[in-house]
């Protein structure tokens, strides 16, 4: 393109996770199966926190809330790549483009702060055990996913502020499957390196700030924990074990993506799906596996229905939870 023609680009054209159709295909029916689990697995892990009254409490209200943004980080991205794989034109507008990065930054931001919510309030339920009632209250908790929320959404439209401005003229090919905003950047008509250095340290601070607020929660909570009686110790380690392993899945790609950027196509295309999409599908079975309590929930949800309660009587019931 002539490089004077300052012409807008409409649209952008998604090289996708590879070019052989065959695999394509594969990755299809892959992709579409894990979708399914993902959107049913945590809208389970929703209703079953809302619905009993033993899930009432600050860590299955925070738990609720992760299922929640999970499911709708992976619903940005992977519906639109699910169904590329079947197109042989994957194109996607220049106004959807933007809403990719807006939402994807806005919801995984919001998870990051809502990581290290769930962090706190481990540490206060395991290190000041006594006081946990009265500094975890319902509105408290209420109001951190609250701020949670808002700090993903003041961290993407920042982002957005300064991608919108930008100048596109061409070229117009992204070699991934979404549209993120180093990928985006690089294909601005100007002088890019210093503004996507900008960008990343943008999208750095707030992952590695709550990535090392998350590691000297857990420290402290394990630390305190070698010093209690092994029946308390083993459970709480076994909770602490299941939030750091989502910690690693989710903070480790992300890190190599923004902070630590390896400059290699394939592997960033696998970081890229192991945030967006691997990570929702191992959260609902990383807490319901390991969790007495929502395993119990679980068996308690199947005797309600097996003693002839129809579905119209449990949308009843959560009907009323709802407006408790």
């Amino acid at each position: 393109m002539d490089g004077g023609n300052q012409s807008i680009v409409s649209e952008f054209v998604l090289l996708g996770l590879c070019q052989s159709w065959n695999v394509q295909v594969l990755l299809f029916m892959v992709f579409l199966m894990v979708y399914l689990i993902i959107v049913s697995g945590n809208t389970v892990i929703v209703v079953l926190i809302i619905t009993d009254s033993h899930l009432h409490s600050p860590m299955y209200f925070l738990l609720a809330n992760l299922s929640f943004v999970d499911m709708w980080l992976s619903s940005v991205t992977t519906p639109k790549m699910i169904t590329d794989f079947l197109r042989e034109s994957k194109t996607i507008s220049f106004g959807g483009c933007m809403c990719q990065i807006l939402f994807v930054h806005f919801i995984a931001g919001g998870e990051m702060v809502l990581l290290v919510v769930m962090a706190y309030d481990r540490y206060v339920a395991i290190c000041k055990p006594l006081h946990y009632s009265s500094i975890m209250s319902l509105q408290k908790c209420t109001g951190l996913v609250l701020a949670s929320w808002i700090a993903g959404f003041v961290h993407a439209v920042s982002q957005m502020a300064v991608i919108v401005q930008l100048p596109f003229c061409g070229p117009r090919e992204i070699d991934s499957f979404f549209c993120d905003i180093p990928l985006v950047v690089r294909l601005a008509c100007m002088e890019s390196s210093n503004l996507e250095i900008l960008m990343n340290v943008d999208s750095g601070v707030v992952a590695v700030t709550c990535f090392i607020l998350l590691l000297i929660s857990y420290t402290y909570i394990l630390l305190t924990v070698r010093q209690n009686s092994k029946t308390g110790a083993s459970k709480a380690l076994s909770t602490c074990t299941a939030h750091i392993t989502v910690v690693v899945l989710f903070f480790g790609p992300c890190i190599f993506i923004y902070v630590w950027p390896l400059s290699i196509t394939w592997v960033d295309k696998f970081l890229s799906v192991f945030y967006s999409v691997i990570t929702p599908l191992l959260n609902p079975a990383i807490y319901t596996l390991r969790n007495k309590e929502m395993k119990s929930a679980m068996k308690r949800f199947r005797n309600y229905d097996s003693k002839g309660n129809n579905v119209q009587k449990f949308h009843e019931r959560f009907i009323n939870t709802w407006t408790l």
